[in-house]
């Protein structure tokens, strides 16, 4: 009884105060404790510098004033209660507080170190109680909590705070708990100052000063934000130790202070051996380079990295990571390290790559399309298939042909062998260099063993996935140069993959990877197969279309003069040149006709169109117009005719004939062009300027001069019909060059004709050394953006006739005595020139000709002579109508004199000329061809 006694005077005593020094004892106790816990949450120890003032010494311990515990004026963190100070209810009114006494920013806690901390979330409330639950001490926290400021609680009961009475029953026995086992925790409901319910999580602990007194310590807590805290650590911990995600802290040194069980999976390395260790001292060298250095820049620069996607370390789960880092700082901002999360991404990554590599493989399609769709050239196209798949697809590649795709035969027939004609005429290279050559020759004839991969590919049409230096062997044949410098390049894969048409194997695409590159793989073969079926229908489309290319080119320079005279007077050069790769031969012609009398008919046309059916409509109206020429009809005629000519030289008959055509003679005995055209381009002359040396002669250079083009009534083309054909005649002084040409020569896609006619003028004003030359000239200043048509080039130096060629003329009054004396000047003027031998048959056939005119005409008869490789007799008259010849009965008197001139003549004909026409017969020379 004595002891409980004693024990409960103790307990009153302290209630009532007890002692002075044991009352400062036990609050120099609590400030340490309150400071301690502080400490403890931020995980360091307060320093005495931290306790010290701002930067004085140390207080001794006896001077250091009490912690204030009134409430700071200055606004506390954000849901931290904060009471005014208010006198407690029936009691005196509050201490004033002290002039100078320190608040919370004062004393052993600094602005610096109170800030940001786990205390700003939580805020732990501390008071000291003695046995009988009286306040001994009652810290700022708690105040902030409650809001009752020290001065009005110290010394009173804590029951006075509880209105509740059952509250108050659970505080004293809790109160008692304490005092029977040291400790109590659990939820209580307190009242603050404004009689709001605050509820919190409480623990209380029993304490003995130096003397023995018992007294109790309050921790209190709001309950709301210890339950937030402690579901967060929950959150935290799920996720750090249960997510899929390989999660690391690390410290400002870039050491880890924890990794979950998932990221050390993932790096092969248990999690206490990361902890302490920086990537580059756990991961291997090659791996951790990348990782630090993006670690490194997180740190320095606060800026996250998210979602980098690396190749995984050689480690025990290799594939492909995603790796994100972001820096941690606390709530006043400092830096405490970086925090990273690692995911294993190596099936998304494989995924994506696959779809990423089978778009790459259709573009590669796609543009391989594209490149070779216009193209109508076999070597074009397979140099196009061997460079779009280096390096994308391979490291080298050739395109192996069969002749015949080439040079646009006919595909063999039976099977391949090793005699089957080859050619090399794709290639490319990652690289450079004499094995390069030696391997990838463009053009080199290709031969193989019939048991080798190429002969069987070839034979069977089956691709072949060649690795390893004993497959590599069989490619060709034993000791093929070419496989030797595929093994100097390090050649170690080759796929070889047939090029087919229409089921026929007409060549083979070789493909090869060397070095660090992997082998080929199945999906590789099969888009290797995709990709040379595409380019097999191109290379048979150009084969098909060289075949047909070349059928209208042999067929259309079948139809073009194979021999070009040289008539006298006129010195002709001439160029045809058909269209470029990519169109079909066009229909332009040219021709140059020699005619009666030493003239000459120059022409050049265009048919509309283009291949064979233009060709051969080319030629038939080349043939019209050399028939029609052979007439002798003046060419505004010549055309009329091959006009009404057009619906039988139609390609079809569905088809019309549109064809364009220029038409002139020349004649050097009287130096005149007449000249026709049906909507084509006009010709151009070029007249020698008066620098010229005397009379031209042919070979000699061509002295240049003055250009026009000549303006001539345009015409229809033929077919069209509806405007007439008319004839123009020009004076044409010697050595005149005259150049008729097709619309190949002059057009272009985004220039009117008149800039190319004037170019052509330009180009031909200038001297040359020939007109051959000239010629060159023409073709070597076409438009290069012309429309890819053929071209037909005639040119014409246009003479006066060759020198001293006999010639000798009369004319004649329209009277029976011009028989007897046109007999006499013909004999006279033949037994002059040496060749009385063509007496007899001249002044006969002479006798018939003049009579026929004296008979019909009324107007003067002229007679000419000319004495060149035969000789001309020409007898003109006025009467347009022409001679007809009869086939006179045994008892007619008359109308035989036609018909001994066609009998006793090499040639005879009858020509209009101006409003007239000429009659004109010749006669071989002796000891020439013709006589025999």
């Amino acid at each position: 009884m004595s002891r409980t006694g004693n024990g409960g005077g103790g307990a009153r005593r302290a209630g009532t105060g007890g002692s002075a020094a044991a009352r400062a004892r036990l609050r120099r106790g609590a400030n340490r404790a309150v400071a301690g816990t502080r400490a403890d949450a931020r995980g360091v120890r307060p320093s005495p510098a931290r306790r010290r003032g701002e930067g004085g010494p140390e207080a001794p311990e006896a001077a250091r004033p009490a912690p204030s515990l009134t409430v700071p004026d200055a606004a506390p963190p954000p849901g931290v209660r904060s009471r005014p100070g208010r006198p407690f209810p029936g009691g005196p009114r509050a201490v004033p507080e002290a002039p100078g006494r320190a608040g919370p920013s004062t004393g052993t806690g600094t602005a610096e170190g109170t800030g940001g901390s786990l205390f700003d979330v939580v805020k732990v409330a501390i008071a000291i109680l003695d046995t009988a639950g009286r306040v001994v001490l009652w810290s700022p926290a708690a105040e902030e909590l409650l809001g009752w400021p020290s001065e009005l609680l110290v010394g009173r009961r804590i029951d006075e705070l509880i209105p509740d009475e059952d509250q108050v029953s659970r505080i004293r026995a809790a109160i008692r708990d304490t005092l029977k086992h040291g400790r109590w925790s659990g939820p209580a409901e307190l009242r603050d100052r404004d009689g709001v319910p605050v509820l919190v999580d409480a623990r209380i602990s029993l304490l003995v000063d130096g003397d023995g007194t018992p007294f109790l310590q309050v921790n209190l807590a709001e309950a709301a934000a210890v339950r937030a805290v402690e579901r967060d650590l929950a959150v935290r911990d799920a996720l750090f130790e249960q997510s899929p995600l390989g999660i690391a802290i690390l410290d400002t040194e870039l050491r880890y202070t924890a990794v979950n069980h998932t990221l050390a999976e993932m790096n092969g390395v248990v999690p206490e051996e990361h902890v302490g260790r920086t990537t580059g001292e756990t991961l291997p060298e090659r791996a951790a380079d990348e990782i630090t250095a993006i670690q490194r820049q997180v740190l320095a620069t606060g800026e996250p990295v998210i979602d980098v996607t690396l190749a995984s370390p050689v480690t025990a789960r290799s594939g492909y990571r995603s790796i994100s880092y972001s820096r941690m700082t606390d709530r006043s901002g400092r830096v405490l390290g970086i925090s990273g999360t690692v995911m294993d991404v190596t099936e998304r990554y494989r995924a994506v790559s696959k779809v990423e590599h089978a778009r790459r493989r259709l573009s590669l399609l796609n543009e391989f399309g594209s490149r070779v769709g216009d193209l109508l050239d076999a070597s074009r196209i397979a140099q196009e298939l061997a460079t779009a798949v280096v390096p994308r697809l391979t490291d080298h590649a050739a395109v192996i042909l069969l002749q015949a795709v080439a040079h646009g035969d006919d595909l063999p027939r039976h099977g391949h062998d090793r005699r089957t004609s080859l050619l090399q005429l794709g290639t490319a290279s990652v690289q450079e260099g004499p094995e390069v050559e030696v391997m990838l020759r463009r053009g080199a004839r290709i031969t193989f063993a019939e048991d080798s991969a190429c002969g069987r590919v070839l034979r069977t049409g089956v691709p072949e996935l060649l690795s390893g230096a004993d497959r590599l062997s069989d490619v060709t044949y034993a000791g093929d140069p070419k496989m030797q410098a595929a093994y100097d390049l390090g050649v170690h894969a080759m796929l070889v993959v047939p090029l087919r048409a229409r089921g026929i194997v007409i060549g083979l695409l070789l493909v090869s990877r060397a070095g660090y590159r992997e082998g080929f793989d199945r999906d590789d073969l099969a888009f290797t197969v995709e990709l040379a079926d595409r380019a097999g229908s191109s290379l048979d489309n150009a084969r098909l279309y060289a075949r047909e290319r070349t059928a209208a080119l042999t067929l259309q320079r079948t139809l073009l003069p194979q021999q070009v005279p040289q008539p006298t007077g006129v010195e002709v050069a001439y160029r045809y040149v058909p269209g470029s790769i990519g169109t079909e031969v066009g229909g332009d012609w040219f021709d140059v006709i020699p005619l009666p009398g030493d003239r000459t008919a120059l022409v050049v046309g265009d048919v509309m169109g283009h291949g064979l059916r233009a060709a051969a409509t080319m030629g038939r109206l080349r043939t019209a117009v050399r028939v029609l020429a052979a007439l002798d009809l003046p060419p505004d005629v010549l055309l009329r005719h091959v006009h009404e000519l057009t619906d039988d030289l139609a390609q079809g008959p569905d088809e019309a004939l549109l064809a364009t055509c220029v038409y002139a003679v020349f004649d050097p005995a009287t130096a005149t062009l007449t000249v026709a055209k049906a909507g084509h381009i006009p010709p151009v002359l070029v007249v020698p300027g008066e620098e010229a040396d005397g009379p031209t002669r042919t070979g000699s250079p061509l002295p240049g001069g003055g250009g026009r083009i000549l303006e001539l009534p345009s015409g229809a083309p033929l077919g069209v019909g509806g405007v007439p054909f008319e004839s123009v005649e020009l004076k044409i002084p010697e050595g005149s060059l005259l150049a008729l040409c097709t619309d190949g020569l002059v057009e272009s896609r985004d220039k009117d004709l008149d800039v190319g006619l004037g170019r052509l003028v330009t180009v031909l004003q200038e001297p040359y050394a020939s007109i051959q030359a000239a010629c060159e000239a023409v073709l070597d200043t076409m438009e290069q953006g012309r429309e890819p048509d053929d071209v037909a080039l005639l040119l014409a130096r246009l003479g006066h006739g060759q020198s001293g060629t006999p010639t000798a003329g009369w004319t004649l009054p329209a009277e029976p005595t011009a028989v007897a004396r046109a007999r006499r000047l013909v004999r006279a003027t033949l037994a002059e020139w040496g060749v009385e031998a063509l007496t007899d048959t001249a002044e006969l056939l002479v006798s018939e000709l003049v009579t026929n005119a004296v008979r019909y005409a009324s107007a003067p008869i002229g007679v000419r002579l000319t004495l060149g490789e035969t000789l001309l007799v020409e007898i003109s008259d006025p009467l347009p109508d022409p001679p007809r010849e009869r086939h006179a009965a045994e008892a007619d008197e008359g109308g035989r004199g036609l018909e001994l001139v066609a009998r006793l003549a090499l040639h005879w004909g009858a020509r209009a000329e101006g409003m007239g026409k000429v009659v004109w017969f010749e006669q071989a020379l002796p000891g020439s061809p013709q006589t025999e």
